[in-house]
Order: structure tokens, then sequence, then C-alpha cells
């Protein structure tokens, strides 16, 4: 297992790239709290699902002072076509070398049963993914991967950090904005 980062430290100043501009230190990008939403990759039906509802949650989001950048272990390629079906509010930091995960401990779950965790829980996300019309698209890095969460100050101290157990042990996109109204309580 790689190192793990806890709130109050440092967040790594890693150089990452969107689809539309390259190569940015993360420094670059602290602006009040900034959000690093951490999931698989684009063809991924639980990752589309995030990004809608982190999408209909943005507004809530802005509205706390934060902003928000999802990292993908996707190519620029895919995630511009994925783009071209629907846009959003944030940018789609592409990581198909996979050096932010590896930079922050972001490990992948140890085989297929540590990746679903909670059966009942999994069913739900399924039926939550199917009634939206998701479908599986092309396989990026790891399948195994999990998801992660960090908020950072413009300071680059980390606020929050959440590494996921399972797949869906995640904040929900709607529970954001009141998680970043405490952190800016405290």
């Amino acid at each position: 297992m790689s190192r793990r980062y806890s709130a109050g430290d440092r967040f790594p100043d890693l150089t990452v790239s969107t689809v539309d501009r390259p190569d940015r230190q993360v420094g670059e990008l602290l602006h009040g709290l900034t959000v690093f939403w951490v999931l698989r990759y684009v063809g991924c039906p639980f990752c589309q699902l995030d990004l809608v509802m982190l999408k209909a949650a943005y507004d809530r989001i802005r509205a706390q002072g934060a902003q928000v950048f999802v990292v993908m272990q996707s190519d620029k390629a895919h995630i511009r076509a994925a783009l071209e079906q629907e846009s959003f509010p944030f940018e789609i930091v592409c990581d198909g070398q996979q050096r932010f995960y590896r930079a922050l401990g972001i490990d992948p779950a140890e085989n297929e049963e540590a990746f679903r965790g909670d059966a009942r829980r999994l069913a739900e996300k399924i039926a939550m993914v199917d009634a939206k019309g998701f479908r599986h698209g092309d396989y990026e890095g790891d399948e195994l991967q999990l998801p992660a969460i960090f908020v950072v100050g413009e300071d680059g101290i980390i606020q929050y950090a959440h590494y996921a157990e399972d797949v869906l042990d995640m904040p929900a996109a709607d529970e954001l904005p009141g998680l970043l109204a405490q952190l800016r309580r405290e």
C-alpha cells in the first residue's frame, strides 16, 4: 500500500493535464477550496453517473467558494469523446499514466469482491445507472481502481481526504456542498 494523505498534510504539487490545458502544477489550480474528485475512467457507468450527479450539485459547490477537478485514468481522446455527449462545468484531469493515483496512494482493490463491497448498495447503484441509461464504454487503466476525494485549501493544505474502501464508499455529490460548508466553518 502506498503512502496515504490526511487532513493537515500538504497536497503534492503534481503536474496535471486536462482535456484543454496541458501540464499545469496543482499549486496553480488552487483557488478557494479545490476538490479533487478521483474516479476510475470515463467508460465506467458508475463514473458516468457520478459525473452527472456532480454536475447537478456544481452550483451549490461553487456557492461554497469551491471548484472541482475530476481525475480519471482516461486519456484525452476518451474524455473528449465523452464531452461530445455532455458538457461539464468542471475540468477533467486526464491521468492515463495513473501518476496522480500513485502519488496520492490511491490503490486499487485487492480483488473484485473487495472492489464491489456491499451487494445491496451495489444493486442500488446499478439500478441508478440503468435508470439513466449509462452503458459501459472502453476499459482504461486498472479495472479495480478505487476512488478518492480530497479538498485542498489555497495554501496547499488538505482539509479533507477520503480513500474509498470499495467502489461505493464515497460521499454522494449532493453531500459535497454540506461538507464544504462544514470545512469553511472549521
